[in-house]
């Protein structure tokens, strides 16, 4: 009987450790977002967890299976205005993956240039610019997917009147986090959630079945769920 025990004790144990190697990711950071407005600075921000999967290719820069878990940065700007950095890169949330290199990408034009199986090692805050910063899109009614419009980040005040720009855009890289026991302090901090609750119209769509749908336009941008919630 002691001998049964010790036996399942293991392989609980086993099987425990799998999942957290296949479920802790492999880094995180916070997306934040700063709009100055005629009533002061207003800013949101997000943690985003980046998963890795197997090294394929002889070469150290090749990575398979990115992905990512989080949620798009909303920006409430008082008045019935906000400002959305979506998990997509692009005029139309062209480039879809943006997300899970981000860091990579964004440290590299920081000059710190690494490949993406020491990203995790980076540390620190860098400031986001031109086509690293995700589509900024808002909502004339937050309720109505239809009313989604994409903004061009160096002129938000086309959308929004005199008085608003984009500030800042960081990135700040944090510890991976001991999944999953990261829900704060030493532990890691866990992925932000919460904007399907800012945007209703989120929950409408899943209950459709169309969680994981991507349409996509050449020409235009094309609101999907997938760009808000991962």
């Amino acid at each position: 009987m002691k001998f049964l025990v010790t036996v399942s004790v293991i392989i609980a144990g086993l099987l425990f450790g799998g999942l957290i190697y296949l479920n802790r990711p492999d880094h995180k950071y916070r997306l934040t977002v700063e709009v100055q407005t005629p009533d002061g600075v207003r800013s949101g921000s997000g943690v985003m967890a980046i998963y890795q999967g197997k090294i394929s290719g002889p070469l150290p820069e090749a990575v398979a299976g990115v992905s990512m878990k989080g949620d798009a940065v909303y920006v409430d700007l008082g008045g019935g205005r906000n400002l959305i950095a979506i998990l997509a890169h692009g005029e139309n949330a062209s480039y879809y993956d943006g997300m899970g290199f981000l860091a990579m990408n964004a440290f590299a034009a920081a000059g710190r240039k690494v490949p993406f199986k020491e990203v995790k090692l980076l540390s620190g805050t860098v400031q986001l610019y031109g086509n690293l910063i995700p589509t900024l899109v808002t909502f004339a009614d937050v309720a109505d997917p239809k009313t989604a419009r994409v903004l061009a980040p160096p002129n938000i005040e086309a959308a929004f009147g005199a008085g608003y720009h984009l500030k800042r855009v960081t990135l700040e890289m944090l510890p991976a986090g001991l999944w999953p026991f990261d829900f704060g302090g030493p532990l890691g901090e866990p992925v932000t959630r919460g904007v399907e609750r800012r945007l209703p119209w989120i929950a409408h769509r899943k209950s459709q079945g169309l969680g994981g749908r991507i349409d996509t336009h050449p020409s235009r941008f094309t609101v999907n769920v997938p760009y808000f919630v991962r």
